[in-house]
């Protein structure tokens, strides 16, 4: 049975007597809010043949915030209770100290809805999933011999929320998330690589059951896995490379993205602290956080203080023109918030965090720019990186890359790795290629010890002198 809707001033706390706590939590205090949440999450996993994970798990609970300046006092519980709620008051008010803020304005309201209400954890039966992923391992048998193990994960989560804000308003949204993930390794002369495929959103499980789909996803799985079999050791050295479009943005999320991120811009951290208004990456290249996409991963309806979500120009024709801001450092750098106010639960505070980030296109032939390469790679798929926020510099590892020479795309590579800062990274783009797309849905981000689900993308483009790490 589908669970009620969560109200929690319907069923746990009366509504004025909560706004009354939260008043006196942020009297003198420059902003706050009351967020209460409620998730329910379940993962099936089939892993080798059998069931290996499956798992549900509910949460619920509230976090009070109160900010004066720079500070913020926080407490959160998993009780939704009047008697806790004025435990945390005493815990929030910490922050406040004597008081003398000034009341930020309110969010503004919003009647935009980016994506269903339903739960994608109704509707689907738990034994047609499990059969979905059955489906799933036999089929990937099936389309090759040298398939040696497939791994296949259906996840979904409703996560519910409601913010109270001290002038009275009252915010809720509800946020479903689904997923699908196929991992298959391959063997051939006792050698055993691995490929994979996923993607998902912020929709219903029907699409991700329909044969259709999750085809195609593990004829992709397979794919790469049987391109990594025949991969030849990386080349190393400083060399030209292109990246293919849409899930490559991940080097753009890391190297570039967290640098845009207000909380590190207004403590002077960042790369790119200080530059507004100028001259930071190659004329052409527009940059963009964009939580307003139905559907997508990273979208959100509102934010996690009540503040619609936004499209923010970030960079425009190479020029930094904005940051992603929540609301405390939009007030104290003296700007408008956002939308980018993001916590991973009730759990934890608020931050400046990315939604959708992507490179709009532009006007290369994607083809033409990987025959310009003379001596380079060509990567399309990647795995894991770091990044350091105060200088941009990266490291990611590339999942699926080739060898390029005289503008061929030759051998599939192993081993690669792509090693730069991204101040400089932005600067040497030579080529945009017009076929910007958005990744499969698998985004996610983490910082602070928070991680939260983003998306990425960006069309095909040419970097030029990025060092490759190999094996070669």
């Amino acid at each position: 049975m589908p669970d009620a809707p969560f109200r929690p001033f319907e069923t746990a706390l009366d509504p004025d007597a909560a706004l009354a706590e939260l008043r006196r939590a942020t009297a003198g205090a420059d902003d706050g809010e009351l967020f209460l949440e409620r998730r329910r999450s379940e993962v099936i996993s089939f892993d080798d043949g059998r069931i290996k994970t499956a798992s549900y798990d509910a949460s619920e609970g509230f976090g009070l915030r109160a900010v004066n300046g720079e500070t913020a006092g926080y407490a959160h519980s998993s009780e939704i209770s009047e008697a806790a709620l004025k435990r945390a008051v005493e815990t929030a008010r910490l922050a406040v100290g004597a008081g003398g803020g000034r009341p930020a304005p309110a969010p503004r309201p919003t009647n935009a809805r980016l994506y269903t209400d339903e739960s994608p954890l109704d509707g689907i039966a738990f034994p047609v999933k499990v059969e979905t992923l059955r489906e799933i391992d036999a089929f990937a048998r099936g389309l090759d011999p040298r398939v040696v193990q497939v791994s296949a994960t259906l996840a979904a989560s409703m996560q519910e929320v409601e913010i109270l804000r001290p002038e009275g308003t009252r915010v809720t949204d509800a946020r479903p998330m689904t997923r699908l993930n196929v991992s298959v390794i391959v063997e051939e002369n006792g050698r055993r690589e691995t490929g994979g495929m996923g993607g998902g959103g912020r929709t219903l499980m029907d699409g991700l059951v329909d044969p259709a789909h999750w085809q195609d996803t593990t004829r992709e799985a397979l794919r790469i896995a049987l391109i990594n079999l025949q991969a030849v050791p990386a080349p190393a050295g400083v060399m030209d490379v292109a990246l293919g479009a849409g899930w490559p943005g991940i080097l753009l999320h890391e190297a570039i993205g967290h640098g845009l991120e207000g909380d590190f811009n207004r403590k002077g951290t960042s790369a790119f602290a200080g530059l507004m208004g100028q001259q930071v990456a190659a004329k052409g290249v527009t940059v963009l956080d964009d939580g307003t996409i139905p559907d997508r991963r990273g979208s959100i309806t509102v934010d996690d203080e009540g503040t619609p979500s936004g499209k923010t120009v970030l960079i425009e024709d190479g020029v930094l023109v904005g940051y992603m801001q929540d609301r405390q450092n939009a007030r104290l750098m003296g700007v408008a918030p956002t939308g980018n106010g993001r916590r991973q639960s009730y759990a934890h505070i608020p931050m400046p965090r990315m939604t959708n980030t992507y490179m709009l296109g532009g006007q290369a032939d994607p083809r033409d720019i990987v025959a310009s390469l003379k001596d380079g790679i060509y990567a399309v798929g990647f795995g894991g990186g770091q990044v350091d926020i105060t200088n941009g510099k990266f490291v990611f590892s590339c999942t699926e890359a080739y060898r390029v020479q005289d503008g061929r795309i030759g051998a599939p590579v192993k081993g690669a790795t792509l090693i730069g800062d991204g101040p400089t990274a932005l600067k040497q783009i030579r080529a945009i290629g017009n076929d910007m797309k958005l990744d499969p849905g698998i985004g996610n981000c983490g910082k602070a010890g928070q991680w939260v689900p983003v998306g990425v993308g960006q069309p095909t483009l040419l970097m030029g002198g990025l060092t490759v790490g190999g094996s070669a």
